[in-house]
């Protein structure tokens, strides 16, 4: 009984909503709105502390975001679908990938000590506020978790046949083990900096953000439409791998030089942490020894001028051309819907020209 209860109404149907692509965001949204409901009166029952605790965590679900991996997956899904094929019954797997979000947010959060997300407390902060800091790092890491079981469960709710939906869940297993191995490899960087190199934060960037933010979810789209077309998968992995790549390019030169205001995030917080970017790496390698001695002692936004009189950002921009014309390129000759290249290519600009 009581292991029901937690699972909240799994054989509850998910309700169906109008899907369009320019309407997918709110879709997807409102099937997250739909499951967390559930989930959190599932746990209320259970202790009045729990329904506060998964409110909580849906809160930072719903707190926004430009949900790029599900719509990465419905282009990858509509690439090969085409335009009359119904959509509605994938939102549940749509919506399993902002959850996995969320649960590589909040822990990312904790690991990094970040303050704030999209402009709100970070998990770990909201917490250490009720009951102080190593409860907020412990809630923080039952929030991560609880995401992840709860996508599994919406994932599940995909109303496709079990072949099609066994050949998905192989491509989201894969997807989560390419972001964890990215993420430990983050955390060993920050260890010894000294010792990283530009090669070594490609590599993170690789398997930590472009694996799970394009090119995992092009292929899972790939998976939901049942479509085994290996051209169609290798334009989708030099797109994902070189957009997403990109998309944290984009991102390291945010991380030292984002407005604080747009980007939700502290200024300079890669510099704080050490982080070693790709960016920050090529700053390295290419400052004189007098900028190099001063990279280690400076403050913060004297750190900044530093890596900007490096040249460092303006070869990182270089990166982001390249990448994206040689994913473009991928896309150019690939047997796809043509709406579907289209919007792939306007969602390339959106990612790796973004202001946060």
């Amino acid at each position: 009984m009581a292991n029901d209860t937690l699972e909240g109404n799994r054989l509850g149907a998910i309700p169906r909503q109008p899907l369009s692509p320019t309407g997918l965001v709110g879709a997807v949204e409102g099937t997250l709105a739909d499951f967390l409901a559930s989930q959190i009166a599932a746990l209320d029952t259970v202790d009045p502390a729990l329904g506060g605790f998964a409110r909580t965590a849906r809160d930072l679900v719903m707190a926004g975001g430009k949900r790029l991996r599900p719509t990465f997956a419905y282009w990858g899904w509509r690439g090969v679908a085409g335009p009359g094929a119904s959509a509605e019954p994938l939102l549940p797997a749509l919506g399993a990938l902002e959850l996995m979000h969320t649960f590589a947010l909040v822990h990312d959060d904790l690991m990094d000590g970040s303050a704030t997300r999209r402009g709100r407390p970070t998990a770990h902060r909201i917490f250490a506020a009720r009951h102080g800091a190593r409860f907020g790092d412990s809630a923080a890491i039952l929030v991560g978790d609880l995401c992840l079981v709860w996508a599994d469960q919406l994932l599940a709710r995909t109303a496709l046949p079990p072949v099609t939906l066994l050949e998905v869940r192989a491509r989201y297993d894969r997807m989560r083990v390419e972001a964890v191995a990215g993420q430990y490899l983050d955390v060993l960087g920050e260890t010894d900096p000294e010792s990283w190199s530009v090669e070594r934060a490609l590599l993170v960037a690789r398997h930590k953000t472009a694996s799970y933010t394009v090119h995992r979810p092009l292929d899972y789209g790939l998976a939901l439409a049942g479509v085994d077309d290996a051209e169609v998968a290798e334009a989708y992995r030099i797109y994902g791998t070189t957009v997403g790549e990109a998309f944290q390019l984009r991102d390291d030169l945010l991380g030292v030089y984002g407005d604080p205001a747009v980007t939700g995030k502290p200024a300079g917080d890669d510099l704080r942490t050490g982080k070693p970017t790709a960016l920050l790496m090529l700053a390295r390698r290419m400052a004189t020894p007098a900028q190099l001695a001063e990279l280690e002692t400076a403050g913060i936004e004297r750190k900044a001028r530093i890596v900007t009189e490096t040249g460092a950002p303006v070869r990182v921009e270089e990166m982001i051309r390249t990448r994206v014309t040689e994913g473009l390129t991928a896309l150019a000759s690939a047997p796809i819907d043509a709406e579907a290249r289209a919007m792939l290519i306007e969602l390339a600009t959106v990612a790796t020209q973004r202001p946060a």
